[in-house]
């Protein structure tokens, strides 16, 4: 554990960590803000897209934010029996610079090739990334959960601004200059992580599976570790269940606003992916007061353990799309169709406060619950459901351009609190499988 070099409270490695992951993230939400819109964009225009039909938009963009989180599967494994988690991440970076800037040029070879290297170099850094952030602590420190908040934050830092950056350039301008500013700032955090190597001599090395030395065979997983894994993959459901519907952002969320919300705001026409800003703008305001929300709430002897908090929040983030149920009626007898900009609002903001009780916890509960050995596999594996998640999303976004996306947005709203409810009711019994590992997130 590098605990030598501190600021504020931390090692100096998470916030080299933090930045990386910051300007990694401006890249891949700049990126996703545009990819749906310059897809559909007509081929004539002074800033012509690709012109494709939006079911097939829709399914693309559910197939490229699936293979980016199924690809940390094999990123962790590289990690775990290759190269460790500190050179995978620079392998990578490295990748995803590569295909960031392929995007600005403005041929469909260019198109397809920058989409497939960032799909890898997102499978080398994210779930790795990760990992070092928990490996920077020894599995008791209360200050793990802490240090995934503030690295939470800088995720959407860049969540936040690269929609408006990147977004503006990209709608108002020239799709590809926007692709070319997602790519500038991947390269700035992969210097940061190359800078910042100093900072991380103890973290993220490769570490041999240990031998038993009378056998001479790989040592087996106890049983408690075994019950853990179990655990962690019956949590993977829910994680399925939550990023399926909280990325209908990206996807059916982000051409309903371009169709259906009026986005005049004092006098202005905000582009469509500006939107995509929002669910970050709200993390960064909400993070603190809900983490110490959490504190409050065990230190009054309150059940809240992982679980309960991922239910919670998965069932909170349903009712976001109980908001839009209010939009899609409101367009229904609106003069020009359209439905009020507030209710973006107001689902984004639920959509928020769901994911503040999943994504954070589900990141520290695997580098707490995970045998050593296989950390990055499971940070991967979580990466991997996410990306089911995300085809689940883009599936969903392609019924609705048949059933209409009222229907859609009622029955994502039921199927998130159905299984929510499923986890709480069950909490007690998966805790079990944790045996007393489970501490407050």
């Amino acid at each position: 554990m590098q605990q030598e070099q501190t600021l504020w409270g931390h090692p100096k490695g998470l916030y080299i960590l933090f930045f990386t992951e910051l300007w990694e993230r401006f890249s891949f939400y700049g990126m996703r803000a545009i990819l749906i819109l310059y897809l559909v964009t007509k081929t004539t225009g002074d800033n012509p897209g690709l012109g494709w039909d939006k079911i097939n938009a829709l399914e693309l963009y559910g197939w490229y934010t699936m293979m980016v989180y199924v690809m940390a599967v094999p990123g962790g494994l590289l990690a775990d029996r290759w190269l460790g988690q500190k050179k995978t991440v620079m392998l990578g970076g490295f990748l995803l610079c590569i295909g960031h800037l392929i995007l600005a040029f403005d041929t469909v070879t260019a198109f397809y090739a920058g989409l497939i290297f960032i799909v890898l170099g997102v499978g080398g850094l994210k779930p790795n990334v990760s990992s070092m952030v928990g490996g920077l602590y020894k599995k008791n420190d209360g200050k793990r959960e802490t240090a995934f908040t503030i690295f939470y934050i800088g995720i959407n830092i860049g969540a936040f601004t690269a929609p408006i950056l990147v977004g503006y350039l990209g709608e108002t301008i020239s799709w590809h200059y926007g692709f070319g500013l997602a790519g500038i700032g991947m390269v700035l955090g992969q210097l940061v992580y190359i800078w910042g190597q100093k900072y991380l001599t103890e973290v993220g090395n490769f570490i041999p599976h240990k031998i038993d030395a009378q056998t001479n065979k790989k040592i087996p997983l106890s049983t408690i570790e075994k019950d853990r894994m179990i655990l962690l993959a019956l949590s993977f459901i829910i994680v399925i269940v939550f990023w399926g519907a909280y990325e209908q952002a990206g996807g059916l969320m982000n051409i309903y606003a371009k169709e259906k919300i009026n986005r005049v705001l004092f006098g202005y026409e905000i582009p469509a992916s500006f939107l995509q800003s929002l669910p970050a703008l709200f993390v960064i305001i909400t993070g603190g007061p809900i983490a110490y929300f959490w504190m409050k709430w065990k230190k009054s002897g309150r059940e809240s353990s992982s679980m309960l908090k991922m239910g919670l929040g998965t069932i909170i983030m349903g009712f976001g799309f109980l908001v839009l149920v209010g939009a899609a009626n409101q367009t229904m007898v609106s003069m020009d169709g359209k439905a009020s900009l507030y209710w973006m609002f107001g689902a984004y903001f639920l959509h928020v406060i769901g994911e503040l009780c999943v994504s954070p916890v589900a990141l520290s509960f695997i580098t707490k619950m995970a045998p050593l050995k296989y950390v990055s596999f499971m940070m991967g594996a979580y990466f991997f459901v996410t990306g089911i998640g995300n085809k689940l999303a883009g599936f969903i976004g392609k019924i609705a351009q048949t059933a209409g996306e009222k229907t859609i947005f009622m029955g994502v709203f039921i199927f998130c609190v159905f299984f929510g409810l499923v986890l709480i009711l069950f909490v007690k019994k998966l805790k079990k499988l944790a045996h007393g590992a489970d501490v407050v997130d």
